[in-house]
Parts: structure tokens; sequence; C-alpha cells
């Protein structure tokens, strides 16, 4: 058996970046990001859980994006860009008090940043000390920068059809010479996108580094699996099993469950194991590699896809009709562990069908799994989410980003079930409120780590749900508001980790 990951007793609190107050209309890596790592000090937490920092793509779901690795523009911060003087206030003045919704409407968001980051990059070309730092990234992140930057670019020029409609099939499928004179005839956008993925980068490091300083640690998240339109499909074809015309054979998705009678068809290509097997997995080795250079742990969503995974042929309509086909179990794992040591800090996304062998394989690992509270609210089920069954080698969770909020899942359970949750955390509303009552239940189980979201915090019902499997659209878009967050629930939250000794 593995070694176990020994994490310490800590807790933390999981925030989307989108979801910061802004006056541009989403989160980004500015002032207010820097204010959160300051909140999270002054609660006395530990760790700040974000979801994938991609480049997103269809329905805007970060776990949908362009590239793996490439990070989300919206992101980047314009005041920060006015600091560094390739923007000026006057740049930004034509969009002032133009986001003022309550949640993120991704279009306008796109149409702007589209406008004043091109604005950014050719002001950026008279600065030849910033030319020479972005050359100096370029060269540093090559292997997957061009890749990302060509496929933006030859993506905006067919319209931003997804590539298996580009009109071009000598560029889907990357001969020679069509890359070659793509790269000619789209110079200038490529070098677009160098230009606002150095800003990222810059930022995103810029934010870490104050966060490690202040004692705050970033769990990042890798999806399974990229996007069926990217530039890791398009230009790593042979490790998924898609044609030369980029039609898929097989994609992914799970089985009929708790959020859809049909199951989810997610769409991705899934992988040739064979193939990634041949050239010793250094596809994922790699990507593990990056994503600990971003994030200082790393969540792996669908993290049961290594024993078995959901394959559904390419052309049906539902999830239905798929089989459990074997994933790359323990070879995958030691791996990585072979190139980036026993103690790569990992959890794993363990939810949804799971079963015995899943269960070993998470045992042999090492790595700890989830557990989240509202999935234990049954009165009549001696469920492994609640907090008296967690194991140590554990991350217990009020609620996730997919799931409804505590208070929502509360207030929507049977009169029987509601009646057993609150019992069960001893819940006194003349002390404290419901979603800080779970975070306390949470709190005092067993579990390494414990997490909840900022909705929980804020004890919200359904506006403070960021995303609803199996539906497009109103997801990905739930919004902090300025001032919500007071300094009366830090100090609650920093009692709470104190008294159960999560502080250490």
């Amino acid at each position: 058996m593995s070694e176990i990951i020994r994490f310490k007793r800590e807790s933390g609190v999981v925030m989307p970046i989108f979801s910061l107050p802004s006056p541009y209309g989403i989160g980004t890596f500015g002032k207010s990001a820097y204010d959160f790592v300051d909140q999270l000090v002054k609660a006395g937490q530990r760790y700040w859980q974000i979801l994938p920092l991609g480049h997103t793509g269809f329905g805007d779901s970060p776990y949908q994006t362009f590239s793996i690795i490439a990070g989300n523009p919206f992101f980047i911060d314009l005041d920060m860009l006015v600091e560094d003087r390739i923007l000026t206030k006057q740049d930004l003045k034509a969009y002032d008090g133009k986001f003022d919704e309550e949640v993120v409407n991704y279009e306008k968001v796109s149409k702007m940043r589209s406008e004043i980051l091109r604005i950014a990059y050719r002001n950026s070309k008279n600065d030849i000390t910033l030319q020479s730092e972005i050359d100096q990234f370029i060269s540093k992140n090559f292997d997957w920068l061009k890749e990302y930057a060509m496929f933006m670019a030859i993506k905006s020029h067919f319209s931003e059809k997804p590539m298996w409609e580009w009109d071009d099939p000598e560029i889907k499928r990357r001969t020679p010479e069509a890359m070659r004179r793509y790269y000619q005839l789209l110079q200038e956008d490529i070098e677009y996108y160098y230009f606002i993925q150095y800003f990222f980068f810059k930022q995103w490091y810029a934010l870490k580094k104050y966060a490690n300083e202040n004692g705050i640690l970033f769990i990042g998240d890798i999806p399974m699996y990229p996007s069926p339109d990217s530039a890791d499909v398009w230009a790593h074809r042979h490790l998924f099993k898609i044609d030369e015309n980029l039609v898929y054979e097989k994609v992914a998705g799970v089985p009929p469950d708790m959020y859809s009678a049909t199951g989810q068809l997610w769409g991705n290509p899934v992988y040739n194991w064979e193939m990634h097997r041949q050239e010793n997995f250094k596809w994922w080795i790699s990507r593990i590699r990056y994503q600990l250079q971003l994030s200082d742990v790393i969540r792996i969503d669908h993290f049961r896809a290594f024993q078995d995974y959901w394959e559904i042929p390419g052309n049906e309509k539902t999830a239905l009709n798929g089989e459990w086909v074997a994933g790359p179990r323990m070879e995958l794992i030691n791996a990585i562990k072979k190139e980036l040591g026993d103690n790569v800090p990992i959890i794993a996304e363990d939810l949804g069908i799971i079963t015995d062998d899943v269960r070993k394989l998470l045992q042999d690992t090492g790595f700890p799994g989830m557990n989240v509270l509202i999935f234990g609210i049954n009165e009549n089920d001696d469920s492994t989410h609640l907090p008296h069954n967690y194991k140590i080698n554990s991350v217990g969770y009020t609620s996730t980003h997919d799931s409804e909020t505590f208070c929502e899942a509360v207030t929507k359970a049977s009169e029987n079930n509601k009646d057993f949750i609150l019992d069960y955390m001893n819940y006194n509303p003349e002390k404290e409120s419901l979603g800080m009552s779970a975070i306390r239940t949470i709190w005092a189980s067993s579990a390494r780590i414990a997490m909840t979201m900022v909705s929980d915090i804020l004890s919200l019902g359904e506006e403070g749900r960021i995303n609803t499997p199996s539906t497009i659209g109103g997801n990905w878009n739930y919004r902090l508001k300025p001032g919500q967050l007071t300094d009366e629930l830090l100090k609650t939250l920093k009692r709470i980790t104190i008294l159960y000794k999560r502080n250490q």
C-alpha cells in the first residue's frame, strides 16, 4: 500500500475567481483577490480552493476550456494593466458602471475583454523591456503556448467555429504545410495570445506569492478530460479516441445518477490509454507538473475514471447507452509518482458511483478522497458523507460547486430528513446561522482537511449556487457582493477553526 499523504489538520474556503467582487463584471486577480487572502488570514484559514483557471469556452464552464494550461483572460485585472502603463484610466472609462449585474454576464464580459485587451496589446508594442519579458515567457512555455495561441488564432479566423467545423481540412489535420501557412498568416493574432497569457501568469503568480507569504495555500483543480474543442485535442489527437477528421468515436459522461435520469453526456473525447502507455504517460505527467506550478495542492475531478470510466458512442444523444471501460489505474499513478515524488499533493474527487474497486484504488494511491455533508441528509442511511464516518485521510465539505448550497439542500429536504440533519448538527438558531452550524459540524470531524463554500459561510440558498450539472446556461455566474463577507462572519469562522484545532 502507498504511503498516505499526511496533510495537517486544517481548513479552508472554496471561492471561484470569477465570483470575487469587481467593477468589470467578473472577478480578477486584482485588489479583491488580495483582499480575500487577507480575509482568509483573518478567519484563521489555510486553504483557498479555486476552480480550474482555464480559458473557458462552451457554456462558460471552467471544466470545458480551450487549453488545459492556458489561463482565462477574463481574470486579468485591468487596473493592474493601468499600473503597468499599457492601459490608461481613459481606456477604461467607457466601461464605467456597465457591469453592475449581480451575476456574471459572460457575453458582455467577453466583448469588453476582447476590446480592451487588444488595446493593451497594441500599446505594449512600444515597451522594449516588456517585449523582452514576453519573449522570455514564450521561450519558457513554448511547448504548450504555441499550440494554444495557434489554435485560438485559427479559431478566430474561422469565426469561432469549433475545430471540427473549420473550413480547411488540412489545418484540422495539422499538415506541416498548413501549419506553416497559418502561422505566417495569423502571426499578429498568435502574438496577441502570447501577450494575454504572459499577463495572466504574471498576475496569477504575484497573487500566489502574496497568498503563500501570508500562509495561504491554493487548492487547484484539474478536469478529468480536456474540452472537445481545445488545443490539447487538436495537437494530440492520437491520445484520444477520435479519427483524423476530428469525429469522436467515443465520448465521456456518467450513467444515470442523482442529477439526471438519462445520465450526463459531457461530450469530451475519451483517452486512448494504450497510446498514453506507449509514451509513458508523459502528457499526464506534464499536466500535473504544470498544475503544481499554479497551485499548492491539486484536486483531480472525476477521479473514479482512473479505475473505470463511462464510454459512450460518439453519435448518442444521451449517456444511457454507454459502458464501463477499464482506466489506467495504478499504472498511471505510479508513473506520476515516479516522476514527481511519492507525496505529490493530490486530492481525489471520488464522488458519484463508487465501487469497491474505486475505493481500493484510492486506498492504494494514498490520496485523500472527498465527503460532502449535504449528501448525508437521509435519516435512513448511515452515509459515508456523515462526519462521524469520515476517515482521517479525507477532505470534508459542507457542499460543492456542483451541488445545492447547504441551506438550499436543507430547505428542499423532506421534513423527516430536515429534522434528522438539524438534530445531527445540534443546530440552535439562537446561537448560530444554519451555514455556520454545517461548518462547525464538518470542522469537528476527523477529516484532515475541512472545506466550505463561501455561500455556506453566508447561509445562502439557491442564489448562492454555482452550477447545476446537466444544464446549460445560468451557471458559473455567482458573484460575491462587496462587503458581504463581514468581519463578524470571519471572526465566527476563526472561532470555530480554533475550537476544533484546525489552526495548527
